[in-house]
């Protein structure tokens, strides 16, 4: 699939985020490496630590059905400049990723940077084994 389809599938998917308190939806797609597609949106709680990210979502969702090997994630905000992913989702793509692995940022009029798991996290706790 096309980056710009996945794109679309990304915004597409922010649709259903639960985003109660912040009305800050965000959408995630992640292309496992046997062609299968997982999305995730963020899911907030009243109680703000209990909140999931999109990014986490799609990529437990890849891990609980089997999926271990990926390609790109592709992570959708309505923000200006395309969305940044919190410290938490960095550390668990960190886990999950290579660091090579493609890192589709895109904002609400769809602009776009691409960053690998490594620039987005160049010393993670994987770093220390």
């Amino acid at each position: 699939m096309a980056t710009t389809d996945l794109i679309d599938l990304a915004v597409e998917t922010s649709k259903n985020a639960y985003v109660p308190y912040s009305h800050f939806p965000i959408g995630a797609v992640l292309v496992a490496k046997d062609g299968r597609l997982f999305t995730g949106v963020n899911v907030e709680n009243a109680s703000f630590g209990l909140t999931n990210c999109g990014e986490r979502t799609a990529i437990f969702k890849a891990v609980s059905e089997g999926a271990l090997e990926f390609e790109e994630l592709i992570v959708y905000g309505q923000t200006e400049k395309p969305i940044s992913p919190c410290g938490a989702c960095r550390q668990v793509m960190a886990e999950f990723f290579d660091k090579d692995l493609k890192v589709t940022l895109v904002a609400k009029d769809k602009s776009t940077v691409v960053m690998t798991v490594g620039e987005l996290l160049p010393y993670s706790f994987t770093d220390l084994k």
